[in-house]
Protein backbone atom coordinates (compact mmCIF):
# COMPACT_ATOMS: atom_id res chain seq x y z
CA UNK A 1 0.00 0.00 0.00
CA UNK A 2 1.40 3.33 -0.84
CA UNK A 3 1.42 6.40 1.24
CA UNK A 4 1.80 9.31 -0.65
CA UNK A 5 -0.86 11.96 0.17
CA UNK A 6 -2.27 13.80 3.25
CA UNK A 7 -4.38 11.21 5.84
CA UNK A 8 -7.14 12.68 7.65
CA UNK A 9 -8.19 11.94 10.50
CA UNK A 10 -11.00 9.14 10.10
CA UNK A 11 -13.33 10.00 12.79
CA UNK A 12 -13.05 13.59 10.53
CA UNK A 13 -13.68 12.09 7.13
CA UNK A 14 -16.77 13.26 5.22
CA UNK A 15 -17.21 11.32 2.20
CA UNK A 16 -14.72 8.37 1.21
CA UNK A 17 -15.35 6.42 -2.28
CA UNK A 18 -14.31 3.64 -3.87
CA UNK A 19 -13.41 3.29 -8.01
CA UNK A 20 -11.36 3.40 -10.61
CA UNK A 21 -9.40 5.88 -11.63
CA UNK A 22 -7.88 6.33 -15.14
CA UNK A 23 -5.09 8.69 -17.25
CA UNK A 24 -7.09 10.33 -19.31
CA UNK A 25 -5.63 11.92 -22.95
CA UNK A 26 -7.58 14.70 -23.76
CA UNK A 27 -7.09 15.70 -27.63
CA UNK A 28 -5.78 19.17 -28.56
CA UNK A 29 -7.90 19.94 -31.23
CA UNK A 30 -11.22 18.31 -32.55
CA UNK A 31 -10.95 15.39 -35.32
CA UNK A 32 -10.47 11.70 -35.19
CA UNK A 33 -8.55 9.69 -32.63
CA UNK A 34 -6.51 8.99 -36.01
CA UNK A 35 -6.17 12.35 -37.02
CA UNK A 36 -5.26 14.29 -33.34
CA UNK A 37 -1.75 14.53 -33.07
CA UNK A 38 -1.20 15.28 -29.73
CA UNK A 39 -3.30 14.92 -26.55
CA UNK A 40 -2.97 16.94 -22.75
CA UNK A 41 -2.83 14.44 -19.85
CA UNK A 42 -5.31 14.49 -17.14
CA UNK A 43 -7.08 12.31 -14.77
CA UNK A 44 -10.35 10.97 -14.73
CA UNK A 45 -13.11 8.50 -13.02
CA UNK A 46 -16.26 8.91 -11.33
CA UNK A 47 -15.78 8.15 -7.53
CA UNK A 48 -12.67 10.16 -7.73
CA UNK A 49 -13.95 13.03 -9.45
CA UNK A 50 -16.61 12.94 -6.97
CA UNK A 51 -14.43 13.33 -3.70
CA UNK A 52 -11.83 15.95 -5.49
CA UNK A 53 -14.99 18.20 -5.93
CA UNK A 54 -15.52 18.00 -2.35
CA UNK A 55 -11.95 18.02 -0.93
CA UNK A 56 -11.40 21.67 -3.21
CA UNK A 57 -14.93 22.83 -1.61
CA UNK A 58 -13.57 22.02 2.22
CA UNK A 59 -14.59 19.03 2.63
CA UNK A 60 -12.33 16.15 4.35
CA UNK A 61 -12.47 12.84 1.40
CA UNK A 62 -10.19 9.60 0.86
CA UNK A 63 -10.41 8.08 -2.56
CA UNK A 64 -9.52 3.78 -2.32
CA UNK A 65 -8.22 2.22 -4.92
CA UNK A 66 -5.48 0.12 -6.67
CA UNK A 67 -2.94 1.48 -9.27
CA UNK A 68 -0.04 -0.06 -10.73
CA UNK A 69 3.45 -0.03 -9.64
CA UNK A 70 3.96 2.68 -12.63
CA UNK A 71 4.32 5.89 -13.98
CA UNK A 72 0.67 6.46 -14.43
CA UNK A 73 -0.30 5.32 -10.93
CA UNK A 74 2.38 7.58 -9.42
CA UNK A 75 0.79 10.19 -11.46
CA UNK A 76 -2.99 9.72 -10.53
CA UNK A 77 -2.34 9.70 -6.64
CA UNK A 78 0.03 12.46 -7.17
CA UNK A 79 -3.04 14.26 -9.06
CA UNK A 80 -5.73 13.38 -6.88
CA UNK A 81 -3.62 13.62 -3.33
CA UNK A 82 -3.18 17.25 -5.02
CA UNK A 83 -6.63 18.46 -3.99
CA UNK A 84 -6.77 17.45 -0.72
CA UNK A 85 -7.70 13.84 -0.94
CA UNK A 86 -6.23 11.19 1.48
CA UNK A 87 -4.88 8.55 -0.79
CA UNK A 88 -2.93 6.31 1.71
CA UNK A 89 -5.09 3.80 1.48
CA UNK A 90 -4.19 3.57 -2.47
CA UNK A 91 -2.71 0.08 -2.86
CA UNK A 92 -0.08 -0.76 -5.75
CA UNK A 93 0.11 -3.38 -7.84
CA UNK A 94 3.19 -4.70 -9.41
CA UNK A 95 1.71 -6.99 -11.81
CA UNK A 96 -1.37 -5.04 -13.14
CA UNK A 97 -1.19 -1.22 -14.60
CA UNK A 98 -2.94 1.90 -14.15
CA UNK A 99 -6.21 1.80 -16.67
CA UNK A 100 -5.80 4.63 -19.28
CA UNK A 101 -7.92 6.47 -22.01
CA UNK A 102 -8.29 8.47 -25.12
CA UNK A 103 -10.99 10.81 -26.08
CA UNK A 104 -12.36 12.42 -28.22
CA UNK A 105 -13.01 15.99 -28.25
CA UNK A 106 -16.92 17.07 -27.88
CA UNK A 107 -19.86 15.52 -26.79
CA UNK A 108 -19.63 11.67 -25.95
CA UNK A 109 -23.34 10.85 -26.85
CA UNK A 110 -22.85 13.05 -30.51
CA UNK A 111 -22.00 10.50 -33.57
CA UNK A 112 -18.50 11.52 -33.95
CA UNK A 113 -17.10 10.75 -30.74
CA UNK A 114 -14.35 8.33 -29.92
CA UNK A 115 -13.22 6.54 -26.48
CA UNK A 116 -10.37 4.20 -26.49
CA UNK A 117 -10.03 2.62 -23.23
CA UNK A 118 -7.01 0.57 -22.13
CA UNK A 119 -8.22 -0.84 -18.77
CA UNK A 120 -8.69 -4.09 -19.11
CA UNK A 121 -7.24 -5.90 -16.51
CA UNK A 122 -6.32 -3.36 -14.89
CA UNK A 123 -4.92 -3.16 -11.25
CA UNK A 124 -8.21 -1.55 -10.10
CA UNK A 125 -10.60 -4.39 -11.76
CA UNK A 126 -8.39 -6.42 -9.13
CA UNK A 127 -10.00 -5.02 -6.53
CA UNK A 128 -11.60 -7.43 -4.39
CA UNK A 129 -13.48 -7.76 -0.62
CA UNK A 130 -9.83 -9.86 0.54
CA UNK A 131 -7.66 -6.88 -0.59
CA UNK A 132 -9.66 -3.53 0.22
CA UNK A 133 -9.32 -2.57 3.62
CA UNK A 134 -13.19 -2.04 4.81
CA UNK A 135 -11.50 0.43 8.27
CA UNK A 136 -10.79 2.89 5.43
CA UNK A 137 -14.38 2.46 3.99
CA UNK A 138 -16.36 2.81 7.25
CA UNK A 139 -14.30 5.61 8.37
CA UNK A 140 -16.51 8.04 6.84
CA UNK A 141 -20.21 9.74 6.88
CA UNK A 142 -20.88 9.14 3.39
CA UNK A 143 -19.97 6.17 1.26
CA UNK A 144 -19.76 6.88 -2.49
CA UNK A 145 -20.28 3.71 -5.11
CA UNK A 146 -20.69 3.68 -9.15
CA UNK A 147 -22.21 1.06 -11.17
CA UNK A 148 -19.37 1.07 -13.38
CA UNK A 149 -16.83 -0.71 -10.47
CA UNK A 150 -19.39 -3.25 -10.54
CA UNK A 151 -18.87 -4.13 -14.13
CA UNK A 152 -14.56 -4.00 -14.15
CA UNK A 153 -14.63 -7.75 -12.97
CA UNK A 154 -16.45 -10.13 -10.78
CA UNK A 155 -14.34 -10.00 -8.06
CA UNK A 156 -15.26 -5.92 -8.19
CA UNK A 157 -19.45 -6.57 -8.43
CA UNK A 158 -18.47 -8.99 -5.40
CA UNK A 159 -17.12 -5.88 -3.54
CA UNK A 160 -20.06 -4.34 -4.16
CA UNK A 161 -22.75 -6.18 -3.38
CA UNK A 162 -20.74 -6.75 0.23
CA UNK A 163 -20.45 -3.26 0.52
CA UNK A 164 -24.17 -2.31 -0.32
CA UNK A 165 -25.91 -5.26 1.58
CA UNK A 166 -28.88 -4.04 3.78
CA UNK A 167 -27.60 -5.02 7.24
CA UNK A 168 -28.34 -3.45 10.77
CA UNK A 169 -26.48 0.07 11.59
CA UNK A 170 -24.50 0.15 8.52
CA UNK A 171 -22.12 2.41 8.63
CA UNK A 172 -21.49 4.65 6.89
CA UNK A 173 -24.54 5.79 4.54
CA UNK A 174 -24.51 4.13 0.95
CA UNK A 175 -24.48 6.86 -1.80
CA UNK A 176 -24.75 4.74 -5.45
CA UNK A 177 -24.21 6.51 -8.72
CA UNK A 178 -26.02 3.53 -11.31
CA UNK A 179 -23.69 4.84 -14.12
CA UNK A 180 -24.75 2.33 -16.52
CA UNK A 181 -21.99 2.32 -19.47
CA UNK A 182 -23.55 -0.93 -21.59
CA UNK A 183 -19.70 -0.84 -22.95
CA UNK A 184 -18.28 -1.91 -19.97
CA UNK A 185 -19.98 -5.28 -19.23
CA UNK A 186 -19.13 -8.21 -20.57
CA UNK A 187 -22.81 -10.11 -20.61
CA UNK A 188 -26.61 -9.13 -20.48
CA UNK A 189 -26.50 -9.22 -16.62
CA UNK A 190 -25.95 -5.79 -16.05
CA UNK A 191 -29.44 -3.93 -15.79
CA UNK A 192 -30.26 -6.89 -13.11
CA UNK A 193 -27.02 -6.36 -11.71
CA UNK A 194 -27.12 -2.50 -11.20
CA UNK A 195 -30.89 -2.72 -10.18
CA UNK A 196 -29.90 -5.20 -7.20
CA UNK A 197 -27.49 -2.92 -5.84
CA UNK A 198 -29.37 0.09 -6.27
CA UNK A 199 -31.96 -1.62 -4.22
CA UNK A 200 -29.57 -1.59 -1.33
CA UNK A 201 -28.58 1.72 -0.84
CA UNK A 202 -29.65 4.95 1.00
CA UNK A 203 -29.43 7.54 -1.94
CA UNK A 204 -29.36 6.79 -5.29
CA UNK A 205 -28.60 9.01 -8.40
CA UNK A 206 -29.99 7.52 -11.90
CA UNK A 207 -30.45 9.35 -15.47
CA UNK A 208 -33.89 9.21 -16.37
CA UNK A 209 -32.76 8.32 -19.84
CA UNK A 210 -30.53 5.72 -18.31
CA UNK A 211 -33.07 3.83 -16.48
CA UNK A 212 -34.83 3.43 -19.68
CA UNK A 213 -31.96 2.40 -21.43
CA UNK A 214 -30.82 -0.07 -18.46
CA UNK A 215 -34.46 -1.09 -17.18
CA UNK A 216 -37.42 0.08 -20.08
CA UNK A 217 -39.31 1.85 -18.28
CA UNK A 218 -40.78 5.16 -19.45
CA UNK A 219 -38.67 8.73 -18.94
CA UNK A 220 -41.18 9.86 -15.87
CA UNK A 221 -40.09 9.69 -12.28
CA UNK A 222 -42.47 8.30 -10.46
CA UNK A 223 -42.21 5.46 -12.93
CA UNK A 224 -38.27 5.15 -11.88
CA UNK A 225 -39.32 5.33 -8.02
CA UNK A 226 -42.11 2.54 -8.09
CA UNK A 227 -39.46 0.55 -9.76
CA UNK A 228 -36.74 1.47 -7.06
CA UNK A 229 -38.87 2.14 -3.82
CA UNK A 230 -36.07 0.91 -1.31
CA UNK A 231 -33.56 3.55 -1.64
CA UNK A 232 -34.32 6.35 1.09
CA UNK A 233 -33.60 8.71 -1.21
CA UNK A 234 -34.09 8.79 -5.05
CA UNK A 235 -32.50 11.43 -7.35
CA UNK A 236 -33.61 11.07 -10.80
CA UNK A 237 -32.24 13.27 -13.15
CA UNK A 238 -34.03 14.77 -16.50
CA UNK A 239 -31.28 16.44 -18.60
CA UNK A 240 -32.66 20.06 -19.44
CA UNK A 241 -36.02 19.59 -17.59
CA UNK A 242 -33.99 19.19 -14.15
CA UNK A 243 -34.13 16.86 -11.77
CA UNK A 244 -36.96 15.10 -9.44
CA UNK A 245 -35.94 14.10 -5.77
CA UNK A 246 -37.89 11.32 -3.77
CA UNK A 247 -37.28 11.72 -0.73
CA UNK A 248 -39.03 9.26 2.40
CA UNK A 249 -40.43 11.40 4.95
CA UNK A 250 -39.21 9.79 7.90
CA UNK A 251 -35.18 9.84 5.61
CA UNK A 252 -35.81 13.97 6.92
CA UNK A 253 -32.49 15.12 8.16
CA UNK A 254 -31.33 11.55 7.72
CA UNK A 255 -27.77 12.16 7.50
CA UNK A 256 -27.74 13.41 11.11
CA UNK A 257 -29.49 10.55 12.41
CA UNK A 258 -27.41 8.02 10.86
CA UNK A 259 -24.19 9.78 12.06
CA UNK A 260 -25.61 9.71 15.79
CA UNK A 261 -27.41 6.33 15.74
CA UNK A 262 -26.46 3.86 12.99
CA UNK A 263 -27.29 0.94 14.69
CA UNK A 264 -30.82 -0.10 14.46
CA UNK A 265 -30.56 -1.52 17.58
CA UNK A 266 -28.00 -0.70 20.89
CA UNK A 267 -25.27 -3.32 20.51
CA UNK A 268 -25.59 -4.98 17.37
CA UNK A 269 -22.52 -7.13 15.79
CA UNK A 270 -21.76 -7.44 12.75
CA UNK A 271 -20.26 -11.21 12.59
CA UNK A 272 -21.49 -14.03 11.11
CA UNK A 273 -25.21 -15.39 12.58
CA UNK A 274 -25.33 -12.04 14.55
CA UNK A 275 -29.08 -10.84 15.58
CA UNK A 276 -30.09 -7.66 14.91
CA UNK A 277 -33.71 -5.55 14.85
CA UNK A 278 -35.51 -6.42 18.37
CA UNK A 279 -33.92 -9.95 18.65
CA UNK A 280 -34.52 -10.73 14.73
CA UNK A 281 -31.33 -13.14 13.54
CA UNK A 282 -29.95 -13.22 10.11
CA UNK A 283 -31.22 -16.42 8.86
CA UNK A 284 -28.24 -17.59 6.91
CA UNK A 285 -26.20 -16.11 9.83
CA UNK A 286 -23.34 -16.20 7.05
CA UNK A 287 -20.18 -13.77 6.22
CA UNK A 288 -18.42 -14.56 3.02
CA UNK A 289 -14.64 -15.20 3.29
CA UNK A 290 -14.24 -11.43 3.75
CA UNK A 291 -16.10 -11.52 7.01
CA UNK A 292 -12.98 -11.90 8.74
CA UNK A 293 -11.54 -8.58 7.13
CA UNK A 294 -15.17 -7.19 8.63
CA UNK A 295 -17.19 -7.26 5.75
CA UNK A 296 -20.82 -8.60 6.46
CA UNK A 297 -21.78 -9.59 2.79
CA UNK A 298 -23.99 -12.63 3.74
CA UNK A 299 -24.69 -14.54 0.70
CA UNK A 300 -28.13 -15.60 0.13
CA UNK A 301 -29.61 -14.21 3.36
CA UNK A 302 -32.83 -13.43 4.26
CA UNK A 303 -33.42 -10.53 6.54
CA UNK A 304 -35.32 -10.90 9.22
CA UNK A 305 -39.25 -8.82 8.43
CA UNK A 306 -39.66 -5.68 9.91
CA UNK A 307 -35.93 -5.08 10.54
CA UNK A 308 -35.15 -0.97 10.38
CA UNK A 309 -31.81 -0.77 8.46
CA UNK A 310 -30.87 2.02 11.39
CA UNK A 311 -32.56 5.02 12.52
CA UNK A 312 -32.64 7.44 9.20
CA UNK A 313 -30.47 7.09 6.53
CA UNK A 314 -30.16 9.61 3.91
CA UNK A 315 -29.98 13.51 3.83
CA UNK A 316 -32.11 15.65 1.07
CA UNK A 317 -30.93 14.79 -2.82
CA UNK A 318 -30.74 16.47 -5.55
CA UNK A 319 -30.44 15.81 -9.29
CA UNK A 320 -28.27 17.29 -11.86
CA UNK A 321 -29.30 20.08 -14.67
CA UNK A 322 -28.42 19.14 -18.03
CA UNK A 323 -26.22 16.16 -17.26
CA UNK A 324 -26.01 12.97 -19.33
CA UNK A 325 -27.93 10.53 -17.41
CA UNK A 326 -25.35 7.99 -17.88
CA UNK A 327 -23.45 10.45 -14.90
CA UNK A 328 -20.52 12.69 -16.32
CA UNK A 329 -21.68 14.37 -19.46
CA UNK A 330 -24.11 17.20 -20.19
CA UNK A 331 -27.15 16.25 -22.19
CA UNK A 332 -28.02 19.39 -23.89
CA UNK A 333 -25.59 21.99 -22.42
CA UNK A 334 -28.25 22.90 -19.38
CA UNK A 335 -26.64 22.79 -17.04
CA UNK A 336 -27.17 -10.76 -11.57
CA UNK A 337 -28.93 -11.67 -9.45
CA UNK A 338 -27.04 -11.07 -5.86
CA UNK A 339 -27.89 -14.75 -4.25
CA UNK A 340 -29.76 -13.09 -1.36
CA UNK A 341 -33.40 -13.11 -0.76
CA UNK A 342 -36.11 -10.87 0.28
CA UNK A 343 -38.46 -9.60 -2.46
CA UNK A 344 -39.24 -6.31 -1.81
CA UNK A 345 -40.53 -3.57 -4.34
CA UNK A 346 -41.55 -4.25 -8.02
CA UNK A 347 -39.95 -6.65 -9.92
CA UNK A 348 -37.87 -6.03 -12.97
CA UNK A 349 -37.07 -9.14 -15.59
CA UNK A 350 -35.86 -7.23 -18.57
CA UNK A 351 -37.33 -4.20 -20.76
CA UNK A 352 -40.85 -3.83 -20.43
CA UNK A 353 -41.38 -7.08 -18.43
CA UNK A 354 -42.56 -7.14 -14.51
CA UNK A 355 -42.51 -10.40 -12.54
CA UNK A 356 -41.45 -11.83 -9.06
CA UNK A 357 -38.01 -9.62 -7.94
CA UNK A 358 -35.49 -12.10 -7.93
CA UNK A 359 -32.58 -9.67 -5.82
CA UNK A 360 -31.97 -8.94 -2.48
CA UNK A 361 -33.50 -5.41 -1.17
CA UNK A 362 -33.58 -3.49 0.83
CA UNK A 363 -37.03 -3.07 2.47
CA UNK A 364 -38.64 0.00 2.23
CA UNK A 365 -39.14 2.52 5.83
CA UNK A 366 -42.35 3.70 6.57
CA UNK A 367 -43.81 7.47 5.64
CA UNK A 368 -45.00 8.57 1.92
CA UNK A 369 -42.16 10.47 -0.30
CA UNK A 370 -41.88 13.90 -1.11
CA UNK A 371 -41.39 15.14 -4.69
CA UNK A 372 -39.04 17.66 -5.09
CA UNK A 373 -38.43 18.85 -9.06
CA UNK A 374 -35.91 21.94 -9.50
CA UNK A 375 -35.42 22.99 -13.46
CA UNK A 376 -31.94 23.24 -14.86
CA UNK A 377 -29.57 25.63 -15.10
CA UNK A 378 -28.29 27.37 -18.34
CA UNK A 379 -24.88 26.76 -19.33
CA UNK A 380 -22.57 28.09 -21.86
CA UNK A 381 -20.80 24.37 -22.51
CA UNK A 382 -17.09 23.98 -23.26
CA UNK A 383 -16.88 20.43 -22.94
CA UNK A 384 -20.22 18.26 -21.37
CA UNK A 385 -17.73 15.83 -19.61
CA UNK A 386 -17.87 15.29 -15.67
CA UNK A 387 -20.72 16.70 -14.51
CA UNK A 388 -22.63 14.12 -13.45
CA UNK A 389 -19.82 13.48 -11.05
CA UNK A 390 -19.81 17.02 -10.08
CA UNK A 391 -23.42 17.14 -9.37
CA UNK A 392 -23.33 14.77 -6.97
CA UNK A 393 -20.05 16.28 -5.42
CA UNK A 394 -22.32 19.25 -5.21
CA UNK A 395 -25.35 17.50 -3.76
CA UNK A 396 -23.05 15.55 -0.84
CA UNK A 397 -21.44 18.88 0.09
CA UNK A 398 -25.27 20.19 0.45
CA UNK A 399 -25.82 17.80 2.22
CA UNK A 400 -23.08 17.51 4.81
CA UNK A 401 -24.12 20.69 5.57
CA UNK A 402 -27.57 20.10 6.20
CA UNK A 403 -29.13 22.24 3.98
CA UNK A 404 -32.62 22.08 2.83
CA UNK A 405 -33.06 20.28 -0.58
CA UNK A 406 -34.10 22.82 -2.87
CA UNK A 407 -30.21 24.48 -1.75
CA UNK A 408 -28.77 20.30 -2.27
CA UNK A 409 -30.47 19.92 -5.62
CA UNK A 410 -28.97 23.40 -6.23
CA UNK A 411 -25.72 23.04 -5.24
CA UNK A 412 -25.43 20.22 -7.72
CA UNK A 413 -26.37 22.12 -10.60
CA UNK A 414 -23.56 24.57 -9.80
CA UNK A 415 -20.85 22.42 -9.21
CA UNK A 416 -22.01 20.41 -12.58
CA UNK A 417 -21.93 23.95 -14.48
CA UNK A 418 -18.87 24.48 -12.87
CA UNK A 419 -17.22 21.65 -14.86
CA UNK A 420 -19.29 22.26 -18.00
CA UNK A 421 -17.64 25.87 -18.43
CA UNK A 422 -14.03 24.17 -19.19
CA UNK A 423 -12.29 21.52 -21.09
CA UNK A 424 -11.47 18.38 -18.45
CA UNK A 425 -13.60 16.11 -15.97
CA UNK A 426 -12.90 18.35 -13.47
CA UNK A 427 -12.89 22.19 -12.28
CA UNK A 428 -12.57 24.67 -8.72
CA UNK A 429 -15.89 25.06 -7.58
CA UNK A 430 -17.12 28.50 -6.59
CA UNK A 431 -15.89 29.71 -3.51
CA UNK A 432 -18.71 28.52 -0.83
CA UNK A 433 -19.55 32.50 0.22
CA UNK A 434 -20.45 32.79 -3.61
CA UNK A 435 -22.59 29.80 -4.31
CA UNK A 436 -24.32 30.43 -1.02
CA UNK A 437 -25.87 33.58 -2.41
CA UNK A 438 -26.87 31.51 -5.67
CA UNK A 439 -28.36 29.62 -3.73
CA UNK A 440 -30.40 31.73 -1.87
CA UNK A 441 -32.13 33.51 -4.54
CA UNK A 442 -35.53 33.53 -5.53
CA UNK A 443 -37.08 30.95 -8.30
CA UNK A 444 -37.00 33.68 -10.71
CA UNK A 445 -33.92 34.89 -10.41
CA UNK A 446 -32.75 31.54 -10.52
CA UNK A 447 -34.31 30.72 -13.70
CA UNK A 448 -32.64 33.90 -14.99
CA UNK A 449 -29.14 32.63 -14.61
CA UNK A 450 -26.76 31.64 -17.66
CA UNK A 451 -23.38 30.44 -16.62
CA UNK A 452 -20.60 30.88 -18.85
CA UNK A 453 -16.99 30.17 -18.43
CA UNK A 454 -14.87 32.04 -15.44
CA UNK A 455 -18.13 31.84 -13.82
CA UNK A 456 -17.32 30.47 -10.60
CA UNK A 457 -14.77 33.69 -10.24
CA UNK A 458 -17.38 36.63 -10.53
CA UNK A 459 -17.75 36.02 -6.33
CA UNK A 460 -17.58 40.18 -6.72
CA UNK A 461 -20.41 41.08 -8.91
CA UNK A 462 -24.17 41.00 -8.41
CA UNK A 463 -26.57 38.20 -7.80
CA UNK A 464 -27.40 38.83 -11.91
CA UNK A 465 -23.05 37.97 -12.32
CA UNK A 466 -23.41 35.53 -15.09
CA UNK A 467 -24.75 37.01 -18.91
CA UNK A 468 -28.91 36.82 -19.02
CA UNK A 469 -30.73 36.25 -22.32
Amino acid sequence: MTDTGPRTDPDAVDVVALGESMVTFLPTRTGRLADVPSFDRAIGGAESNVVCVLAAAGHATRWVSRVGADGFGDHLVAAIGGYGVDVASVRRDPARPTGIYFRTAGDRAGDNHEVAYYRAGSAASAMTVDNVDPAALRAARVLHLSGITAALSDGCLDLLRALTAPRPGRRPLVSFDVNFRPGLWRDAAAPRVLLDLARGCDLVFVGADEAEAAWGVTADPDAIRALLPEPRILVVKEGARGATVFERAAAHGALAAHDAGRAGAAGVAYGAGAAYGAGVANAAGAANAAGAAGFAYAAGAADGAGVAYGAGAAGDTGGAPGVDDAGDTGDTGDTGDTGDTGDTGPAWDGPGRTGVARGRAAAPGPGPDTRTSVPALRVDVVAPVGAGDAFAAGFLSATLRGLPVRDRIRSGHLMAAAVLTVPGDLAVPPARDHADRLLALDDAAWGRLRLGPGWTHAAGRADEEVPTP
